[in-house]
């Protein structure tokens, strides 16, 4: 019988996981298939009892790293630090949470600019679940620094109160008005990492000031599109990359936790970049 996984967000049609995910158990020769499915906050109770029965496992995007935690039977350690998943497994009608942004953007950043971010300093824009899962993981690594811009400054204050109750990090963070803070944020880091949804659409803005930043930063925006963001920085000669990598060895993760196996990581890179 052929096992079923799935990445639910609210959108969803944008996902390329499909992609890599199937590349990856056709090149192992499993009977498997992965899709995208469209789940709203309000669908995820009756989403979540369909796949106890139907689903052998799936990833969690936008908007619902959050608020699937309360339907999963259990989560991992790193998990409940950072109060995200983005993978779930199901054992025995069972679900078990995890998370594997915080691996996924490491190795990107390895991969786009050759920084380990461990002593590195990191400038985040936006607290979202990816960025509350990325900074936990980035913490159990000895990341040197960590700056956070956002909206909602308490929630900042937030996730850097969770962290500091298990790692010993230097960390600040501001609105996305305060560009004073921002400007010194970015001075002290090597590398900016968007992190909000700005950018999924084309006529959304940058997320912040893009004249604040200077051409010794790295910019990483966790958007797989050409954001006003990335456009600026090519233009202004700043290395940038897009999130593709980061969804790459995320997506790598999932699939070994799910399969037992390692994952295919250059099949599915060539079905995920073309």
């Amino acid at each position: 019988m052929t096992k079923q996984y799935a990445v639910i967000g609210d959108p969803i049609k944008h996902s390329k996981s499909p992609l890599m995910h199937n590349a990856g158990f056709d090149h192992l020769g499993l009977d498997a298939n992965y899709s995208a499915i469209h789940v709203t906050v309000e669908d995820l109770p009756q989403f979540v009892e369909r796949a106890r029965n139907e689903l052998s496992g799936f990833n969690v995007t936008v908007p619902h790293k959050y608020e699937i935690i309360p339907f999963l039977d259990e989560i991992s350690q790193a998990s409940k630090i950072a109060g995200s998943v983005n993978t779930v497994s199901i054992r025995n009608g069972r679900l078990y949470g995890d998370t594997t942004d915080g691996y996924g953007l490491e190795m990107g950043i390895k991969e786009a600019f050759d920084i380990d971010i461990a002593c590195c300093s990191i400038c985040f824009l936006g607290c979202g679940g990816a960025v509350q899962a990325v900074a936990t993981h980035f913490a159990a690594q000895g990341v040197k620094q960590m700056f956070f811009v956002n909206r909602t400054v308490s929630k900042a204050v937030t996730l850097i109160n969770s962290i500091k109750k298990h790692f010993d990090v230097d960390m600040d963070c501001c609105a996305p008005s305060d560009e004073k803070k921002i400007a010194g944020f970015i001075a002290q880091s090597k590398v900016l990492v968007q992190g909000t949804s700005l950018g999924l659409n084309e006529t959304d803005p940058a997320p912040i000031d893009l004249s604040l930043l200077n051409k010794d930063i790295c910019v990483y925006d966790t958007i797989y599109k050409r954001t006003a963001l990335l456009k600026f920085a090519d233009e202004n000669g700043i290395k940038w990359a897009d999130g593709r990598s980061m969804l790459l060895h995320q997506g790598a993760k999932a699939f070994s936790i799910w399969t037992g196996k390692d994952a295919p990581v250059d099949v599915m890179r060539k079905a995920l970049f073309g």
